[in-house]
């Protein structure tokens, strides 16, 4: 009989030290009798199972939920048309440009604010270019300002299908500060945006073509075309791989002078500093077909504050 007690005993302490939650620390008035122990540390444990995979359902339901707000976040910034407020600082280095190899550093600005018009919206676009170009060519020397302004002006359907489509203007303004940095003229065309988001990817395509109707005549004419591609596949962390190259053809340029065709891609990454979500991304291009005296390697770096609507 002493055994039994002193094994009731040794049990009941166990199972308070295993289970402190489904126990309330010594109060006898909540243990039944030694005869009915098996029964109580069965079913107490029960409970405490129970209670444990519930709270860890949750958390884990929680955690996926978050990862999935995340990933859906991350497509939003990376769709050119997304219905979301973004501040994007993209910072471009074009390494050895010209004969004399003067590294060129670009940061464009790249504000989007989009506006509801009923069924659709339109996503305004700015994109304002701060330069600094070290010496390219013989007695140059280095120089620092802003480039050519660009608006463009996506409409859109404010509920897109499986197929996301957006098309407007846009427009450039002469606004640089030097010659170096942009032409005289105003210039601008139609723009075209087509992508898809089958599954974990994002996929599609930018078009835009520019004329010059107005400005300085004794600038050069712009009558240049841009085809960016971009395909992204996203991770439910937040991470992502990505290629977003900007082809460009120059259609006033001699054949051997006309393309740009980089190649290559990164990785990016979705974070949150407190509420405030930022997009980082890292790309490095190299330009398998280019003007004579461009670069051959590109490195971009972009972060970009995103503002989505409660």
């Amino acid at each position: 009989m002493r055994r039994l007690v002193l094994l009731s005993g040794f049990s009941t302490q166990a199972a308070r030290s295993v289970c402190p939650c489904c126990f309330d620390n010594g109060d006898e008035s909540n243990h039944p009798a030694d005869s009915n122990l098996d029964q109580t540390i069965t079913g107490t444990y029960m409970k405490c199972f129970i209670r444990n995979l519930a709270a860890t359902a949750v958390l884990f339901i929680s955690t996926q939920l978050h990862a999935s707000d995340t990933q859906e976040l991350a497509e939003a910034s990376q769709n050119p048309v997304g219905n979301i407020i973004s501040l994007p600082f993209e910072y471009n280095y074009d390494f050895e440009v010209g004969p004399e190899e003067g590294d060129v550093q670009i940061l464009n600005l790249k504000p989007v604010y989009p506006v509801n018009i009923g069924k659709y919206n339109l996503i305004n676009r700015l994109t304002v270019p701060l330069s600094h170009q070290e010496e390219r060519f013989p007695g140059e020397g280095s120089k620092s300002g802003m480039g050519n302004i660009t608006y463009q002006g996506f409409v859109t359907p404010a509920q897109p299908g499986k197929v996301i489509w957006g098309v407007g203007p846009a427009v450039t303004v002469p606004s640089k500060t030097d010659d170096r940095f942009g032409s005289e003229k105003w210039s601008g065309g139609p723009a075209v945006v087509v992508l898809a988001k089958p599954g974990n990817w994002l996929v599609g395509a930018l078009v835009q073509h520019s004329w010059s109707f107005a400005g300085d005549s004794d600038d050069n004419n712009v009558n240049l075309t841009s085809f960016q591609y971009f395909i992204n596949y996203n991770f439910p962390s937040g991470w992502y791989l990505t290629s977003t190259p900007t082809n460009t053809a120059n259609w006033d340029e001699s054949s051997s002078d006309r393309f740009t065709i980089p190649i290559g891609g990164g990785i990016g990454k979705l974070v949150r500093f407190g509420n405030q979500p930022v997009d980082f991304k890292l790309q490095g291009f190299y330009n398998a077909e280019k003007p004579d005296g461009a670069a051959d390697w590109t490195m971009q770096f972009q972060f970009k504050f995103l503002f989505p609507k409660s």
